[in-house]
This record gives structure tokens, C-alpha cells and sequence, in this order.
């Protein structure tokens, strides 16, 4: 909680972000980025990544004015003030993607959510996973695998049979997508401190891409994923419906 009256407002292009950025210049004005100390994000989850990404170092206040809204706040242009005033912060931090294409050329980003590693042709990816060094998985027959935050945990990991993961929990999940073998394989949870590398067998037979938060790259030969702990994002929510909250809630829906 604090002062965060120094509201710079961001919205996504969609047609209701537009008009509620407009609504709400209109009653509050807008403060340079430079001179704010709160970011306002009208639109969905991506929008509310594409505006954490870019590490502007200030809160961000998300307000569903998208289509998924799970890192965003109801929509409303009354007692913005108050409101910010009142918010609970979460901090969280992201996964640092190092991969390798088939041309040598190494690619870095960062994924609030996930880093996802598909399949990019008809037949099925073959990875091995390793995990600090160690080989665990000689062999992952699939589409694909995700490595998630416990943020991104109900995102696409879930999708895919994963965890919801608690945040503060210190843990990652890896869950396989669509795996054919081993059949049974469910996945792994694991501590976050944990450096996992994939490789990619047959890369030219099995074209395999990786993806951070939609920033995507291929063929890849390998990946390696670690939590960036030297990154920070901190995302505001409503009284009573932080983030950790919202994941307990996930389970029982």
C-alpha cells in the first residue's frame, strides 16, 4: 500500500480498451512515464505481460478491459485514487530463456508465464530434459513441454494437465504436452533454483520452436530455462483478490 497518485495510463488497441483509456484521461489526466509512480494497463493478460515487459521498474495496476483477465482488476473508472491507494503488490519473477538455433545463433528472453517448447512440423519433438546438469529424461516423445512460474501456472501449463502452483511455494512446474512417451509421464515440480536444458533430437526431422511469453524462435537445438531472480515485476490488485487468492481460487472452481 501507498501514494500512487502519479497515474500513467497504457491500453491495448482493442476498441473497449480505447474508450475506457479515453473515459479515464478525461477524469484523471496523464502523467508523463518518466514522472509516474503507477502504471494503469487497460486490456487482457497479454497486454498486462506486454506492459510488464517492458521493465519500466514502476507497479502496475491491470483493469480488464481484454478477453482474459486472471493478472487484471474489475473495470472501473470510480475512486481510481482509492483504490491504488489500497492495493496489495505482488512481486514475482521471471524465467530467463537461453536457446540455440540451428544456425548457432543464441537468443535470450525473458517469460512472466512460461517458456514453451513446441513441436514445428507433422511429427512429434523428441526432447531429453536435464535438470542442474543431471540427465532425467533420456527421452520426452511429445508436442511439446512448458516450464511455468507459479504466476503462469494457470495459464497454459494448466491447459496442458499441469499444476497450480501456490506463489511463494519456490517451485516451478514442467509438464509435458500430449506426451506419447513415456505415455504416463505427468510432469515434474521443481525447486526453482532448478537450471533445466532441452535438447532436441533429430532437430531437423522433428523442427522443434521455443517460446517465452509469445517471443518465439526456431528451429531451436537447445534450451536452457532458469528463474531470473535479478528481475522483478510487481503487479497491483484489489483488496482481497491478490494473486495468491486468485490461484487458491483456480482449485476450487
Amino acid at each position: 500500500m501507498g501514494v500512487r497518485d502519479k497515474i500513467h495510463f497504457t491500453a491495448s488497441r482493442g476498441e473497449v480498451a480505447q474508450s475506457a483509456l479515453k473515459m479515464l484521461l478525461d477524469v484523471y489526466g496523464q502523467t508523463p512515464i518518466a514522472e509516474a509512480n503507477v502504471i494503469v494497463a487497460l486490456g487482457g493478460d497479454g497486454f498486462m505481460l506486454q506492459t510488464l515487459h517492458e521493465g519500466l521498474n514502476l507497479p502496475v495496476y491491470g483493469m480488464n478491459r481484454g478477453t482474459v483477465g486472471f493478472l487484471m482488476n474489475q473495470f472501473s473508472a470510480e475512486d481510481l485514487n482509492d483504490r491504488l491507494a489500497l492495493a496489495e503488490e505482488a512481486v514475482i519473477h521471471p524465467l530467463s530463456m537461453t536457446a540455440q538455433t540451428a544456425d548457432g545463433e543464441i537468443h535470450k528472453a525473458l517469460a512472466i508465464n512460461e517458456v514453451s517448447l513446441l513441436r514445428a512440423g507433422p511429427q512429434a519433438a523428441k526432447l531429453r530434459i536435464s535438470v542442474n546438469g543431471r540427465v532425467r529424461m533420456n527421452e520426452l516423445i511429445c508436442d511439446g513441454a512448458i516450464l511455468s512460474t507459479p504466476a503462469g501456472s494457470t495459464a497454459y501449463n494448466y491447459s496442458a494437465h499441469g499444476p497450480i502452483l501456490p506463489i511463494g511455494a519456490g517451485v516451478l512446474a514442467l509438464t509435458g504436452i500430449a506426451s506419447f512417451r513415456p505415455r504416463r509421464w505427468r510432469g515434474a515440480i521443481l525447486p526453482d533454483a532448478a537450471k533445466v536444458r532441452f535438447e532436441v533430437l533429430e532437430p531437423m526431422k522433428r523442427p522443434v520452436m521455443a517460446d517465452a511469453d509469445s517471443r518465439s524462435v526456431q528451429p531451436v537445438k537447445w534450451v536452457e530455462v532458469e528463474l531470473e531472480n535479478r528481475v522483478s515485476h510487481r503487479i497491483l490488485f484489489d483488496p482481497g483478490h491478490g494473486l495468491e487468492e486468485r490461484l487458491m481460487n483456480e482449485q476450487f472452481a
